[in-house]
């Protein structure tokens, strides 16, 4: 099957969103420029890391570049609506990237599907035919700022950590391996 690039220059929107309860939320990348909309699903883990890595690309950028390029410290953009529907997966995520394009002055994100044939994952902006489908997307600094602040609070708002453990309070409860299973009664 051909290769898919997803590619959005001036997105209208580009989002982390999940669909869920606590414990067992699926999260999304979602790009959308006009009608089209591509849909692709992370790990947790993998937005909390996306979003630490631009605010330190984008502290980089500002730090190294000229001061022709304007880097705020947050984001102008704020956008709490939820993911667009019908929400389609067009593949999941193994690796991800991230870029300064200094041409347009922008953020580059590209997310790349889980490769079944141990195919490498290719470099930024290389389209050759043999890689995984990949979602890229440029961002201004501005908008990649509030992506960073929105990815974070969608990721924090799952099940509280345990204070002893750090591990995730189920509603069903929870056995503390710090405690020894454990609990005082009051």
């Amino acid at each position: 099957m051909p290769r898919q690039v997803f590619e959005f220059q001036s997105p209208d929107r580009f989002v982390v969103g999940t669909i869920g309860m606590p414990g067992e939320r699926t999260f999304f990348l979602q790009a959308r420029s006009g009608n089209q909309v591509t849909s692709v699903v992370v790990e947790k883990q993998q937005v909390i890391v996306l979003a630490e890595r631009l605010g330190h690309l984008l502290d980089e950028v500002r730090d190294t570049r000229s001061p022709e390029v304007p880097i705020p410290d947050t984001g102008t953009e704020s956008d709490a609506q939820p993911l667009d529907l019908p929400l389609v997966e067009e593949f999941r995520v193994g690796a991800m990237a991230l870029g300064w394009d200094e041409a347009t002055s922008r953020v580059v994100v590209e997310a790349h599907a889980v490769a079944e044939d141990g195919t490498d994952i290719p470099d930024i902006a290389d389209d050759d035919a043999d890689g995984p489908d990949t979602l890229r997307v440029w961002l201004t600094p501005s908008y990649a700022r509030s992506f960073a602040a929105r990815a974070q609070i969608v990721a924090g708002a799952g099940r509280p950590p345990c204070p002893f453990c750090t591990q995730p309070l189920d509603p069903a409860g929870h056995v503390c391996p710090r405690a020894n299973g454990y609990r005082r009664r009051s």
